[in-house]
């Protein structure tokens, strides 16, 4: 079974990455042959500075290390260190119908939140598809958010396999219900686009500060207080044990707890449980050589895979 993911490098790292991407990635990573790669041509349609990029690039390679990637275990990799992926996603492009992309709801987004209405964004789709496909790949874990682009990858190769013959595999979506939707701390889904992030290795002073300007409501210290619509409670069972989550639950219905008490707590858990993360990632900096050797080690083995695949696609379509 081979597994793909990817992440965008468009910023620093956040706790909706690690709980919505990465921490699934790292746990798939012992159940079959996995290959997970940094999405820096999928970023260019909102990162335009090259510094900015080259610095996202390295903090995400950085970051997903010291988070538990394995490099035994998983192939890791720039997404343009394998160029085969651009020609893939140009010969899926000519079988691909401009209404599927026109239903695809993150251009939508994206363009209503002000984003340049670019090709590469409207395009977007078919060059994700060309990410999975190369490879291979049988089973991409998701967030739900991110299941229409894999049911249209499934039926670009689907399009692709009726025209040419059954050259692609066609992936399965692994959906992590439990972390499929990390609140912000604004209560809408974390996301860089919202604003409403906690970093995953922030300063100690920002993270506490993030954490205590968490938007509640105004019920009084003494009195209880609803469990089931807290963005505290929601984060704190991220990072907190299930007899302390309880706890916590059972604080809010007896009332005497203020917010700023819970608070305090999801900061600590919160504080604790990245602390392992954060001391690999000091490591890892003092030593960025380390870092550069995975990434190119995992470019190459991703390389031949990819060669295989698109070798197998333009004897499919006459190219030779």
């Amino acid at each position: 079974m081979r597994i793909l993911s990817g992440i965008q490098p468009s910023g620093r790292l956040h706790v909706g990455n690690y709980f919505g991407m990465m921490d699934p990635a790292i746990r798939l990573q012992d159940e079959g042959e996995a290959f997970y790669f940094i999405a820096d041509y999928h970023s260019l349609t909102t990162v335009h500075s090259p510094e900015e990029l080259r610095e996202n690039v390295r903090n995400v390679a950085i970051d997903f290390l010291a988070c538990g990637l394995d490099p035994s275990k998983a192939t890791f990799f720039r997404q343009s260190d394998v160029p085969e992926v651009t020609e893939l996603s140009w010969l899926l492009s000519t079988v691909t119908p401009m209404g599927l992309l026109e239903r695809c709801h993150s251009y939508k987004d994206k363009t209503a939140r002000g984003h340049e209405a670019t090709h590469g964004l409207f395009a977007y789709p078919v060059l994700m598809a060309a990410d999975i496909l190369i490879y291979d790949s049988n089973i991409v874990p998701v967030g739900e958010d991110q299941k229409q682009h894999l049911e249209v990858t499934r039926d670009i190769a689907l399009k692709f396999n009726n025209r040419y013959g059954e050259v692609l595999a066609i992936p399965e979506p692994r959906i992590r219900q439990e972390y499929a939707k990390v609140p912000g701390l604004d209560g809408k889904k974390m996301s860089k686009s919202y604003g409403n992030t906690l970093e995953l290795f922030g300063s100690e002073k920002a993270t506490r500060k993030k954490i205590m300007s968490i938007l509640t409501d105004s019920t009084p210290v003494e009195e209880a207080k609803d469990p089931s619509d807290s963005i505290i409670i929601d984060l704190y069972r991220l990072v907190a044990s299930n007899a302390e989550v309880e706890a916590m639950e059972n604080d809010y219905k007896n009332g005497g707890v203020g917010y700023g008490d819970f608070k305090k707590r999801l900061f600590s858990a919160y504080w604790d449980y990245f602390e392992p993360m954060r001391k690999r990632r000091e490591e890892l900096l003092a030593d960025p050589g380390y870092v550069d050797e995975i990434t190119r080690e995992g470019a190459s083995r991703a390389r031949e895979s990819a060669a295989a695949t698109i070798k197998r696609v333009r004897e499919a379509c006459g190219i030779y």
